[in-house]
């Protein structure tokens, strides 16, 4: 099944990032693999700080993504599926006619 944007008010783009979670598009900033030492350090300090929103369900963290807020989103998808998932939302959504 393919993945969908969805619309809410004010025109947020929400795209499903699995356990029946979304992210509103408009506020990424950047999404990363948390591979990295300085990332992994970012991601230790923001839990210390109180700003991680964990929606893994306890499975690994494959992607970080960092919204305009300070929040960092723990994911448990790899970047590169969250951007095909854009990618095909908004293709789907250029061809449908309402």
């Amino acid at each position: 099944m393919a993945q969908q944007a969805r619309e809410v008010r004010h025109g947020a783009e929400l795209i499903h990032v699995g356990f029946g979670n979304y992210i509103a598009l408009n506020r990424v900033v950047a999404i990363v693999t948390p591979g990295s030492a300085p990332i992994q350090r970012v991601v230790r300090d923001g839990k210390k700080r109180g700003i991680i929103i964990d929606i893994t369900s306890g499975r690994r963290t494959k992607a970080a993504v960092f919204t305009d807020t300070g929040n960092i989103v723990l994911v448990a998808i790899t970047p590169e599926a969250i951007a095909g998932r854009v990618t095909s939302a908004r293709a789907g959504k250029g061809q449908a006619k309402d």
